[in-house]
């Protein structure tokens, strides 16, 4: 085996697919995509995008519409003096967006009201009304119960939880919901790029195999040779566009909280005081500052990517090399995308319980570890020995697969006319 002409074929293939418009396109516009996407949360996170809706209150309790008015003045007003038939009009009319009769009820029994509204609205604006209703039916329950202010302070007291990550350098913030995020993500990118770039380098084969090309290649280059050269240029290829959006990220996540916040600051500087009070409340550029991600994440993301798409693209190439048509290809893909398929279904189970027994086991099995084993690292500690023993059973997967992918490929390359059935695998692998 020359490693000259795996060279030459790996830098054919590789500078083939990244010159070309398609990987141009992607490369730039994933990126931007991104930006756009944070660029969208800031902006919704800082605007008031909420329709303030007019709601009557028909009272016959004579002491929640005032409650109600106390918590959104805007929202309810006091429609007692009108009969129920005349609101309903209003409603149909669209003079008024909706109406709920109060009766004691509702205060003594803990009765549900009807709200009787238009329609519009959405899910948002009903619970904000359920919200407002139970706050007002609480705070009167309690008034009549002559309950003290120490009890009613106790009473709306909530004790939240903050959490601290110790490690050996000291005590830093915790951002395990971000961290579970990404390592899902993560896992989904690896999934999905062992898939396209796996189809590709099998169209590719395809391709070369229906046209004749690979005959011609064949008589001045190995069988194997010409595998390892078109499945590296590929590899190549994949890694050069996850190191771009790497390191755009990275660069990205450095510059996200100073640059949202000059963003902030200028959107606030031109609407009232108030609503720039609150939109400061809802929105703090500095929880940005959690997309800075440990370098060595992203590490272990191109080893991962790298041992997973080795694996599987050995066997998309053999594929390739037995079959004319993607068609024909059909019947190998469910055996062969399983147990990546099983390792995707189950990478939310990972990103939630990332250190129990099913999550190890996944991230330790070769043929689902590229997926699982990322999204353990990213969202929680991983022991050094459970990577090390994962990356080795990776390797010898690889090693094995490849044997008999290399088998499949010698024989196949040059098989026309015939389609293979697993049976007909078996021979090729024996014979050869």
């Amino acid at each position: 085996m020359s490693l000259h002409k795996i060279w030459l074929v790996l830098k054919r293939e590789y500078l083939t697919r990244v010159k070309s418009k398609s990987f141009i396109i992607a490369t730039a516009l994933t990126p931007l995509a991104l930006v756009a996407f944070i660029g969208i949360v800031v902006y919704i996170s800082i605007s008031d995008s909420e329709v303030e809706k007019r709601i009557g209150i028909l009272d016959n309790t004579n002491v929640l519409v005032e409650r109600l008015v106390d918590i959104n003045q805007t929202r309810y007003f006091d429609v007692s003096d009108i009969n129920e038939d005349s609101l309903r009009a209003d409603v149909l009319d669209g003079d008024l967006d909706g109406f709920i009769i109060l009766n004691d009820q509702v205060i003594s029994e803990s009765q549900s009201p009807t709200l009787i509204y238009g329609g519009s609205g959405g899910l948002s604006f009903i619970s904000a009304v359920r919200s407002d209703l139970r706050e007002a039916v609480r705070e009167e329950k309690l008034s009549r119960e002559n309950v003290s202010d120490n009890i009613r302070e106790i009473f709306e007291t909530r004790t939240g939880l903050e959490a601290v990550k110790l490690t050996e350098e000291g005590e830093s913030e915790d951002n395990t919901l971000f961290a579970s995020a990404l390592g899902f993500i993560l896992g989904l990118m690896i999934f999905m790029g062992i898939f396209i770039y796996g189809s590709l380098l099998m169209r590719s084969v395809i391709e070369e195999k229906t046209n004749r090309v690979l005959e011609v290649i064949a008589s001045s280059v190995k069988p194997i040779e010409l595998m390892f050269g078109k499945l590296f240029g590929v590899l190549a290829m994949a890694l050069t566009q996850f190191s771009i959006w790497i390191a755009f990220y990275i660069g990205l996540s450095i510059a996200a909280a100073p640059i949202a916040g000059m963003i902030m600051e200028a959107q606030m500087s031109n609407i009232p005081d108030e609503a720039a009070q609150a939109a400061a409340s809802s929105f703090d550029p500095s929880s940005l500052e959690q997309m800075v991600v440990d370098p060595m994440v992203f590490v272990n993301f191109l080893i991962f990517f790298f041992l997973g798409f080795m694996i599987y693209s050995a066997v998309f190439a053999a594929i390739g090399a037995a079959v004319e048509t993607e068609q024909d290809s059909q019947q190998f893909m469910l055996p062969v995308g399983l147990p990546i398929f099983v390792g995707y279904f189950l990478n939310t189970k990972v990103m939630e319980a990332p250190d129990s027994g099913l999550s190890m086991f996944v991230s330790l099995f070769p043929l689902t570890a590229p997926i699982n084993m990322i999204t353990r690292i990213a969202a929680s500690q991983v022991p050094m020995w459970q990577i090390i023993v994962s990356i080795l059973l990776m390797i010898l997967t690889f090693l094995g697969i490849m044997w008999l992918a290399a088998k499949i490929y010698r024989v196949g390359i040059l098989m026309y006319g015939k389609k293979p059935s697993f049976k007909e695998l078996g021979k090729w692998i024996k014979q050869s």
